[in-house]
């Protein structure tokens, strides 16, 4: 099966792992916030997977590093909401932490890939 360069990349990768934990983490949210931080912190974590992809389909370096910078601004507001259910106690320190590392990572990498992308 032909693999496409998104599905290459390791940014892309944590994302997805960073997708997964999402949806794990807001089944234990109360089902008032379904509609409210739910299906806020769900789209901002497929938003940063859905802009990387989508930034490796377009044909020049400035495109593509928009599109890198969209995904980080996704993964910014995904921390602050990730906050909000914190201070909510929605979430414990131990999830709110091994959350906040992967999305640190997520942004470092992005922050590498965008650089990249610019130079090329």
């Amino acid at each position: 099966m032909y693999l496409y360069s998104f599905e290459k990349l390791n940014v892309w990768k944590e994302s997805v792992s960073l997708v997964k934990k999402i949806y794990q983490l807001t089944n234990g949210f109360p089902p008032d916030e379904r509609f409210g931080l739910i299906s806020q912190m769900k789209r901002s974590a497929v938003s940063i997977a859905s802009n990387i992809s989508e930034g490796t389909s377009r044909n020049t370096k400035k495109d593509r590093a928009h599109f890198t910078t969209l995904a980080y601004s996704s993964a910014i507001e995904l921390l602050n909401q990730l906050i909000i259910a914190k201070e909510l106690q929605y979430i414990n320190e131990e999830h709110y932490k091994s959350i906040r590392e992967l999305i640190s990572k997520v942004t470092n990498m992005l922050n590498a890939l965008r650089k990249y992308q610019l130079s090329q």
